[in-house]
């Protein structure tokens, strides 16, 4: 029997970046039907041999499909990982502006910064706090 490759060992962590392009190609998709390089780029804010480094790697990990100077799709898998990064982001973002009391604009930038962090223990905990009658 063949030695498995290191890949099929560890885990594929994904990092905060790609789960930015992730998020970023999902809600353009929702937003204007289409996501591009162009339009990842203009949304992130960063330069499109990165948002290319970025799409190959995603795509590597078939999380998504992309046409050579075409659009930008999500697999089946990307989509249930964006879902996901998107739970967590609206989740956070609301923890941190109806538990904490931090200002709207606050939340949305903090929520960005940590749901890439946060454990799945540590986000079932917030869940359920948000989710909790406040008590008087």
């Amino acid at each position: 029997m063949p030695a498995k490759a290191p890949s099929d060992i560890v885990p594929r962590i994904m990092t905060e970046s790609l789960e930015m392009y992730l998020e970023t190609i999902s809600l353009l998709r929702e937003k204007t039907k289409m996501a591009r390089v162009t339009d990842i780029a203009r949304e992130l804010g960063v330069s499109k041999p990165s948002v290319h480094a970025a799409l190959h790697e995603l795509e590597r990990r078939g999380l998504i499909e992309h046409e050579h100077y075409g659009e930008v799709f999500l697999s089946p898998e990307g989509k249930a990982a964006s879902a996901e990064i998107r739970r967590r982001h609206e989740l956070l973002t609301a923890f941190l502006r109806n538990t904490v009391g931090v200002s709207p604009e606050v939340a949305e930038r903090d929520a960005c910064r940590i749901e890439h962090y946060l454990s799945k223990e540590t986000m079932d905990k917030i869940g359920e706090i948000a989710a909790a009658p406040k008590k008087e």
